[in-house]
């Protein structure tokens, strides 16, 4: 161990203010050099706001902060999308510590120019705001689709909810908090004031409150001055940059890149994301058409392996739908345990009502309930709506599913009908199998030959060995038939008829 002595304790006092001195002036050249090479990360928000644009910010600001961005830019355009995903958006960008957000609504030649409702929540999210000018930003009230097709405002706990959002994103990074709560709620009546001289955008109830103060009381401002009205009652606030930057809103107008990395103090822009294809792709497989044809093409295909002997191309079709469906779920982070479970739980049911329960019931019924149960869960982040917008998305995910599954149904009855008579599903179902017996003879006998004229059957009656679904087996005096109904269902045991043969086929109906 080292130790200094000090001859002179006057020595040790001179010492304090010279360390402390050099200690300020190190920091502040510290500070200096970081901020002169502070860099820049860009990543587009682009479009609807969906989930797939959830796991795309997630990951490219995570990449970001890995590659030690000072400044993520949220570059944003867009008219709006779910509040779902624009709520989880703001979530993850108010959780970033490691870098100042900001967002830029930039004005190109390909860009729109707004940030406009979910665009508007999530703007107001980030630390910092630029505009270029043209650009604008607003409107950022909850809406739905109504019956008749068009967008119509959402209930007052909605309202309540994304308010109250908004409001606690511009306190907390200093945004106008009259201009935010304008922007989302139709009761609210924003004016522009002039406070001691500094211009201002405060609501009817803050300009009265503070109206209301007394000179000499703690807060009052030595003069105030309505200028007017900046969005009645009624209507949803929505801003021009100019508007904005005068109101105090944005920091400054931007109009490119070098122009927005000199007014936050960034030096160069390490990279601008861009969408993969796998983005596109999984977008693409998210959307409720795209579910809803998954689910249908899926659920049929399950009818045809059930009805056709080993695994085939039905049955890996099937396969390929539903893991289309819940994979891409699964990376927006939307599927777990519980809907895999209840898909697996509704197809046993399914199985169980063909294969040993004749006819279709409750276990049936309670199979199709379980699938659509698991796949409208597999299109949402929560179980249970506490929200009316989380009930108007799990509604929306209802339409789709049921949609799916009614086509579905359909289709499987129409295969059911004209399937055995249709040379393409030959394949597909069990004629295989009567093609296989016609051509080896036909039934057999009790003393092992093989019967092989089939005309004679015609009129002849007998009884099911199987299901017919509505293709299966029947005893026709002593000898077992592949035999196939018009498109009924005849459940094992039931007397039978034989009203045509034509070929192979044998054609029979309940008696």
């Amino acid at each position: 161990m080292y130790t200094i002595e000090m001859k002179n304790p006057r020595q040790f006092f001179w010492a304090i203010p010279v360390l402390l001195l050099l200690s300020i002036i190190a920091t502040e050249t510290l500070a200096q050099d970081t901020s002169d090479n502070a860099t820049a990360w860009i990543i587009p928000i682009v479009g609807d706001i969906e989930p797939s644009m959830v796991t795309f910010v997630r990951r490219e600001a995570r990449r970001a902060l890995d590659e030690g961005a000072d400044y993520l830019v949220f570059d944003i355009d867009t008219f709006g999308g779910r509040v779902d995903s624009a709520l989880q958006i703001t979530s993850f960008i108010m959780s970033i510590k490691k870098a100042k957000t900001v967002a830029w609504i930039r004005n190109t030649e390909t860009s729109m120019g707004v940030s406009w409702s979910a665009g508007a929540l999530i703007a107001l999210s980030c630390s910092q705001i630029y505009m270029a000018s043209g650009t604008s930003m607003g409107a950022a009230a909850p809406v739905t689709i109504g019956s008749d097709g068009k967008t119509e405002g959402t209930g007052e706990k909605t309202v309540a909810a994304v308010r109250s959002q908004i409001a606690a994103l511009a306190e907390k990074n200093g945004h106008p908090t009259g201009i935010a709560l304008a922007m989302v709620d139709y009761d609210v009546e924003l004016w522009e004031v002039t406070v001691d001289g500094v211009v201002k955008a405060l609501t009817l109830t803050e300009l009265e409150k503070l109206e209301s103060l007394k000179p000499g009381e703690a807060g009052a401002p030595k003069e105030i001055r309505r200028v007017g009205i900046v969005s009645p009652v009624g209507k949803l606030l929505s801003l021009t940059a100019g508007e904005a930057y005068h109101l105090g809103l944005t920091r400054g107008l931007a109009e490119d890149h070098e122009e927005l990395l000199d007014l936050i103090g960034a030096t160069m822009v390490l990279e601008e994301s861009v969408p993969s294809a796998w983005d596109s792709v999984i977008s693409f497989l998210v959307s409720g058409a795209v579910q809803g044809l998954l689910i249908l093409v899926g659920l049929v295909m399950v009818f045809l392996e059930m009805q056709s002997p080993g695994f085939g191309i039905p049955g890996t079709t099937a396969v390929v739908c539903f893991v289309l469906v819940f994979g891409s779920s699964f990376l927006l982070g939307r599927v777990g345990s519980l809907e895999i479970i209840l898909f697996m739980l509704g197809l046993g049911l399914l199985a169980v009502e063909i294969f040993i329960i004749p006819g279709f019931g409750v276990v049936g019924i309670s199979g199709l309930a379980f699938i659509a149960l698991s796949l409208i869960l597999s299109m949402q982040d929560f179980i249970i709506p506490q929200f009316e917008w989380e009930w108007a998305l799990m509604g929306r995910n209802a339409i789709v599913v049921c949609a799916g599954l009614l086509a579905a149904i359909t289709g499987i009855a129409i295969i059911a009908l004209l399937g055995p008579r249709t040379k393409m599903f030959n394949r597909l179902t069990l004629n295989t199998q009567i093609e296989q017996t016609a051509s080896e003879g036909g039934g057999w006998q009790e003393d092992g030959s093989i019967e092989s004229d089939f005309s004679k059957l015609a009129g002849k009656t007998g009884k099911t060995v199987t299901v017919l679904r509505p293709i299966g087996k029947a005893e026709i005096e002593g000898t077992t038939f592949q035999v196939e109904t018009n498109g009924s269902f005849v459940n094992m045991g039931k007397e039978i008829k034989v009203v045509k043969v034509k070929g192979n086929n044998i054609i029979v109906r309940s008696i």
